[in-house]
């Protein structure tokens, strides 16, 4: 099956709403996601129209989907850029501009295809062509060895740094980055 990698488009809130709640009711999902399912199905038709409007153009996020040949969705990922000063949504400082990489998920269907390589490969292409970004990162919990593995094989590496995973510091998120290639 081939696929097309591309951004979101405003339009499409339906299926981004739909994509986030299936990967919400993935069995990693506790692992992977800041919320739940019941809090994403919870929240009104705007918030999706205005989260796809926000990730289909503009500098300060966008969002990676690989359509399937027959014209369903199969993944997604999220490129959000953090400016130097501000604050992550774990509290943490932000030293330097750097795009964060999250809301990453594959349909279990589509495993195994390379399909995070290549919206990885998007998302990265796109947040390194924006001036003065030199850096891409993502968190990785501590026990989801599947997805470190992935990530390990697009390049990325652990940083050294790692944040309590949703307030509990007895559990880790790993951060991961790839730093933007010498030209």
């Amino acid at each position: 099956m081939s696929y097309e990698i591309r951004p979101v488009r405003a339009e499409e809130w339906p299926q981004v709403k739909d994509l986030r709640l299936a990967a919400l009711q993935d069995p990693v999902a506790p692992q992977a996601f800041l919320e739940t399912y019941d809090q994403a199905l919870a929240r009104p038709d705007g918030f999706w129209q205005d989260r796809a409007a926000g990730n289909s153009h503009g500098t300060a996020a966008r969002q990676f989907v690989a359509v399937a040949g027959d014209g369903s969705w199969a993944g997604t990922c999220v490129a959000l850029v953090e400016e130097a000063g501000g604050e992550d949504f774990f509290g943490a400082a932000i030293a330097q501009r750097q795009a964060h990489l999250v809301g990453v998920f594959v349909r279990p269907e589509h495993r195994g295809r390379g399909l995070v390589e290549g919206l990885f490969g998007a998302a990265v292409e796109w947040a390194f062509s924006l001036d003065g970004l030199e850096r891409v990162r993502l968190h990785v919990h501590e026990d989801n060895a599947r997805a470190e593995a992935a990530y390990r094989k697009i390049g990325f590496e652990r940083s050294g740094r790692a944040v309590p995973f949703k307030g509990d510091p007895s559990v880790r998120e790993l951060e991961m980055e790839l730093k933007k290639p010498e030209r």
